[in-house]
């Protein structure tokens, strides 16, 4: 069956999207149109067309995509959201900060990896067979290009458009003579009395500069008090100061909110820095360093005790990148890498501030609702609006939420409800990423205060949230909770509540399971699912997941849950496998995963073993994704789309046919080899019908999205979908319509 769509109702985007030609300016038009291939598809998958080889090799290299090429291209799809006129106008500023945050981590962590990989002299490769070294040229190729296109999309596309609609950034050469009299102002006051400028001498070594901190490089001309002669010097911003500051509304153009950069007022007053010398330049730099640790667990006795050291150790990791100013002199540049022991291919200059990420102060700041999304206020299913009580709701049936369309304050409001009830015994959970100072830790330390037998599994290791989850830790363990941090060589990344309450002279027991993380903020920015539950079943697996992490003893039999590392792996490919023998029998065959990354190997072949048995495949994975669709004979009933929003997706479920007897699955894990052999995570089945058919509804309407879908092709381009002449679909605002109430 023929696509309906004609081709030019598509958008052919490179997975790397080619920048015009030089001096061409960029605008949210902007497209890399190729050849659109017409596609040989159903409502749900590819029909095969070509006989599958029985003797082809699953584990052959060019089936497979790299791993940090396609979270890098991922990253590329968030910045293309900055020129999206379908997002308001500072949203699509938000994307494009969202982007280099994200390549701030994608350097820290996965290009630092390659880097110790090549230091090593180890050239082991993953399943596509690459080395790290060429990995790394291909990175920076990649990263060079997208770097200077982002700076390129701010300064020509989304700066513009922002002072139309009069919110303008003052470069110091547009200063008004007021303004500069504001700014002198603020460094005499503010600035001056913190910085501490360094001159580059015998006596006075290049300093150790933190992690992604702001710092200028300054020539100077002239002898100091001491008589020394000028020459190089070193000025660190202060991180105590913004980096963008709003100017007075006396002061900015009539009906006009405007700021100025940090960068700006130090780089316009040097000289102030160093009184009686002559500056000949102030360039802006700052380095990105290796930002990933590991504990030892053969070498550790106290695993608090070691990250703390470790967090220390992670401000001044090995350099991985240098941004300079773009008009830095190349001796200066030079100079910069030999002292972080960098190459050429890990400089990057920039036409604008070196730390656009903390540009995102002003999205708070500015009270402009007509250039944000619209707000909304999540909803809440119907059992919960009928009872008093949410133990009474939860023990009248399964309950499903599906965050942020609704509310996460159910989850909390259980916890404080156990909390406050004197028929509560007792409560355990799992947090991993969660803030000190949350809802869901103050209602456990109200808990512990009120006598309630209180168990949380910590994951101190959860990556940048360690310090957090520290403090944490001693805050609960001073409330009187038991506070675990899990196996040592396991990150627990599974989200489980259990408590325990006395009814009518018996214990029952009730639990939440979730797809995500115990945070009140990112509930309302990704999407999630929770079930809440009094399933003895369900109960009675969470009740002994729990006794297997706190206590020691052989692997406890658990009957209904899937659990990682012992069941997932294996019960998933099982599942895969079920479903290409159903096919292989002439049965209806269909499966959907939904996750954030597809890189185990081993499910990837199970997934082509399905194909090639003739089973519909639809993956919609929002990251990386090492299996290639497409191929004739291995991978043509398999679809690969991601969805870029205004939610960052997170729901991870699995759907299978099962020829006419459906089951639907909700995890913490997704489809990589350290969720399935090396975390504690959960894979829970949706056994209420109604909830279950609800969740394939959901999943169906991501399957037909035409405005924020990326279809992932052979050749690793992803194609970009557009409504053409159908009714534009939007799976996340269809999710909004249905389950959220209008602001």
């Amino acid at each position: 069956m023929e696509d309906p769509r004609s081709p030019d109702t598509q958008e052919h985007v490179e997975a790397v999207p080619l920048e015009p030609s030089a001096g061409e300016p960029l605008s949210s038009e902007t497209t890399v149109e190729q050849p659109t291939p017409r596609l040989n598809q159903t409502r749900t998958g590819i029909k095969p067309k070509v006989l599958p080889d029985p003797q082809a090799d699953l584990t052959d290299p060019s089936l497979y995509f790299n791993r940090e090429l396609s979270h890098l291209q991922f990253n590329v799809r968030v910045l293309e959201q900055a020129l999206d006129a379908a997002h308001p106008l500072l949203n699509r500023l938000m994307f494009l900060l969202i982007f280099s945050s994200n390549m701030d981590e994608f350097f820290e962590i996965r290009v630092a990896g390659l880097k110790n990989q090549v230091a090593l002299g180890d050239n082991a490769s993953g399943a596509d067979g690459r080395s790290p070294r060429s990995v790394l040229a291909e990175i920076s190729r990649i990263a060079h290009d997208q770097v200077a296109r982002q700076y390129r999309i701010l300064n020509e596309v989304l700066i513009p458009a922002l002072e139309a609609h009069k919110l303008r950034f003052r470069r110091r050469d547009d200063w008004s003579d007021a303004q500069r009299a504001w700014v002198r102002d603020i460094v005499d006051a503010e600035i001056m009395p913190v910085v501490s400028p360094i001159g580059l001498d015998p006596s006075h070594p290049f300093p150790r500069l933190v992690n992604k901190s702001l710092n200028f490089i300054v020539e100077l001309e002239g002898k100091d008090a001491f008589g020394r002669e000028g020459g190089l010097a070193i000025l660190p911003a202060p991180r105590s100061l913004p980096r963008v500051i709003a100017l007075p509304a006396e002061l900015c153009e009539e009906g006009f909110s405007e700021y100025v950069f940090l960068s700006s007022m130090i780089h316009a007053h040097a000289e102030e820095v160093f009184p009686g010398m002559t500056v000949h330049g102030c360039y802006q730099f700052r380095l990105t360093r290796n930002a990933d640790f590991s504990v030892d667990p053969e070498e550790v006795s106290d695993l608090a005790s070691a990250l703390r050291g470790e967090l220390l150790a992670r401000r001044y990791g090995s350099g991985v990148r240098l941004e300079v100013a773009s008009n830095c002199p190349d001796e200066l540049a030079r100079f910069l890498l030999a002292q972080f022991s960098l190459e050429e291919d890990d400089l990057y200059r920039v036409d604008g501030p070196v730390n656009l990420t903390r540009m995102m102060s002003v999205l708070g700041e500015v009270d402009r609702p007509e250039l944000l999304y619209r707000p909304f206020t999540p909803g809440l299913p119907k059992p919960l609006g009928r009872k008093e009580s949410l133990f009474a709701a939860i023990g009248a049936g399964d309950i499903l939420l599906h965050h942020p369309f609704q509310a996460f304050t159910p989850v909390e409001d259980l916890l404080r409800e156990a909390a406050r009830d004197a028929d509560v015994l007792a409560i355990k959970q799992t947090l991993y990423r969660t803030g000190a100072d949350s809802p869901i830790v103050n209602a456990l330390v109200e808990a512990a205060g009120n006598g309630k037998e209180v168990t949380v599994v910590i994951e101190l290791r959860a990556r940048f949230d360690e310090a957090d989850n520290l403090a944490l830790a001693s805050r609960l363990q001073e409330a009187g909770a038991i506070v675990i941090y899990g196996v040592m060589a396991y990150k627990t990344h599974a989200k489980m509540l259990h408590i325990v309450r006395r009814e009518r002279g018996k214990l029952r027991h009730y639990a939440h399971l979730g797809t995500g993380n115990y945070h009140s903020r990112t509930a309302r920015l990704y999407t999630d699912y929770s079930l809440l539950t009094a399933r003895p079943g369900l109960c009675e697996d969470v009740h002994r997941v729990f006794q297997q992490l706190s206590g020691m003893g052989q692997t406890r039999r658990i009957e209904t849950l899937l659990h990682a590392p012992f069941t997932l792996h294996e019960r998933l490919v099982a599942m895969i496998e079920r479903e290409a023998e159903h096919a292989r029998r002439g049965r209806p065959a269909h499966l959907i995963v939904k996750c954030n990354s597809l890189t185990e190997p081993r499910l990837i072949q199970a997934l082509y073993r399905a194909s090639r048995a003739g089973v519909e495949c639809d993956l919609i994975i929002r990251g990386m994704c090492c299996l290639r669709p497409g191929i004739p004979g291995i991978s043509e009933t398999i679809r690969v789309r991601s969805i870029i929003g205004r939610f960052l997706e997170h729901t991870r479920v699995f759907h299978f046919h099962n020829d006419g007897k459906p089951e639907t699955w909700c995890s913490s894990a997704d489809f990589m080899a350290r969720n399935m052999f090396h975390r504690v995570e959960i894979g829970f089945p949706l056994l209420e019908k109604k909830l279950a058919a609800r969740v394939r509804k959901d999943l169906e309407t991501y399957l037909v999205d035409n405005c924020q879908s990326w279809l992932l092709q052979p050749d690793g381009s992803y194609l970009k979908q557009q409504p053409g002449d159908e009714a534009p679909i939007s799976a996340q605002e269809t999710l909004l319509y249905a389950y959220a109430t209008r602001a």
